[in-house]
């Protein structure tokens, strides 16, 4: 089954629920987990700022990185199961090819992330770093929407179930 399971986390909620699902399936297999972290400055910086802005913020991006995976891991190593951290900085590299090339360089048999689902216009103004790793990696993908059960549920309208006699006669 699965030995090495690569979790990307960013700290929403989705990441954090991906991450727990993963120290899940990890239990379960017996595998290593390796939580990964890529810093993309790019999203703190509007090309305004001065150097010295940037020196200063690049230090607070770096340590709450380091807080995030820290935290990640402890939490979930309080389950029994090994797990290790990454972080890297993207200069200029996509995040979802820094994260295809982490799974591939470190072996990885699954990489499990979390997705927010989003469609429509918002997929098309915000693109997917998920979709994009998807898309690329040769390393099976296991995507985690988080959201409770009852909601994806109760949107389920307009629609019938069928009979097995009933659907054969359909086809």
């Amino acid at each position: 089954m699965y030995q090495r399971i690569l979790v990307p986390i960013d700290g929403s909620a989705t990441s954090t629920h991906a991450a727990s699902e993963a120290a899940k399936l990890a239990k379960l297999c017996g595998a290593q987990l390796r939580l990964l972290h890529v810093i993309d400055m790019g999203e703190y910086i509007y090309g305004y700022e001065t150097p010295a802005a940037y020196s200063r913020i690049h230090p607070c991006v770096v340590s709450a990185a380091k807080q995030l995976l820290s935290e990640t891991r402890s939490r979930l190593g309080e389950s029994g199961i090994a797990v290790d951290v990454e972080l890297l900085e993207s200069c200029g590299a996509q995040v979802s090819a820094m994260i295809v090339a982490q799974a591939v360089r470190w072996g990885a048999n699954l990489i499990m992330l979390g997705t927010h689902g989003r469609r429509g216009i918002q997929h098309v103004l915000m693109g997917s770093d998920a979709e994009r790793v998807a898309r690329t990696s040769p390393v099976p993908i296991l995507l985690v929407k988080q959201g409770p059960v009852k909601a994806a549920t109760a949107q389920l309208t307009g629609m019938r179930a069928l009979d097995v006699d009933e659907a054969q006669d359909a086809i």
